[in-house]
Formats: structure tokens, sequence, C-alpha cells
């Protein structure tokens, strides 16, 4: 299996996207012409994902693109349940991340959903965190909607890291005293 991953089109920033009045709305715009996807689309050409946030105990199960076509209504509920629940602040999550999430669990052949330990970060969660831990980049992509912070059930932290190295698209972290992998949208590398 290879994987490749496509720079992003467009660029979004939090004051845009805060000023505008978009963190719902937002999903309604995505297509292909935005975002260029992680890998093309193969079988039924259906995505889809999983997950539990840890914290609300809210989650989405279900597909969110089909070929190139992210589904607005779909990316409203994962914007929703990936939202920072500290600050009751919803942001618009990267559909390349959900992408690479996706791609990873498809590949370790699971059906249990994530375990969502952190998605969308405000500011001030991001500041607070990063006061309580050194492992809290103070530019996280955790503020821009590009990272996730998960456990996945049985499956090994240490294999969900092998599985999201294999795909080389985005940042990996492995925490394995946590239990848990950071994957992103950013550049490829790894800790």
């Amino acid at each position: 299996m290879s994987f490749q991953i496509s720079d992003c089109d467009a660029v979004l920033s939090r004051r845009s996207v805060l000023m505008g009045g978009l963190t719902l709305s937002l999903s309604a715009l995505i297509s292909v012409g935005s975002f260029k996807p992680v890998m093309a689309a193969t079988g039924n050409g259906q995505y889809s994902t999983s997950f539990k946030n840890q914290r609300s105990g809210e989650t989405f199960s279900g597909v969110y693109r089909i070929g190139n076509k992210y589904l607005p209504q779909a990316f409203e509920r994962i914007n929703y349940v990936m939202r920072d629940v500290r600050e009751d602040e919803i942001f618009p999550m990267d559909p390349r991340v959900i992408d690479i999430i996706s791609i990873v669990h498809r590949y370790l052949d699971v059906n249990e959903p994530y375990e969502l330990l952190s998605g969308y970060r405000s500011p001030h969660t991001n500041s607070e965190l990063r006061s309580h831990s050194e492992g809290v980049a103070k530019r996280s992509l955790h503020m821009s909607g590009q990272a996730v912070d998960v456990r996945l059930g049985e499956i090994s932290a240490k294999n969900i890291r092998q599985a999201a190295v294999k795909l080389g698209a985005g940042g990996v972290g492995y925490y394995p005293r946590s239990g848990f992998v950071h994957m992103d949208s950013g550049d490829f590398r790894t800790w």
C-alpha cells in the first residue's frame, strides 16, 4: 500500500475564521477546490471514521468524504465533537487530519472507535496545558485544527504510531507513558 500527501491549497488563520463567524458554516465550503485529499479515493470511494471524545462522551461515526468531496454535514459534527470542550469553542478541523486518522484506522483493520483525547485547542487551553506539561508545543497545530491525540482500545500506541509513520503524511508524536499518539497534517516528522 502506497500513501501520499498533498499540500493544502488554502490556509485559514484562526482570526479570519473567528472574525468571519464561520466556525460551523465553513464546513459547507470544503471541496476538492479548497483542499487536496491525503490520497485518492479507493474501493467505493467512501471514507469514514469513528471516534469518541474522552472528555464529553460525544461521538462521531460515519462517512465524511465521498471520492474527493468532503461532506459538510459530517464536518459540522466532527468539528463539534473535536471542539475545545474546556472552552466550549468550535473550530473547523483540517480535512487532511481526518483523512490521516481514517487511513491509519483502516490500515490497522479495527472496528472500534478512536478515543479522542484532544482535537482543536483554543490558544487559552493550549497555554494552560503548556504551563503543566513540557510536551505541549507553544505553536501547537491543535490550535489551527490540524492535530488530534488519540488512543485505540486494545491496539497499542506503538502500533498506531507505526501505521502513522508508514503513511508518512504529517507529524506523528508517540507518547508511550501516556499511551497515546499525536497525528497532524503538518510536515512529516516524528518524535
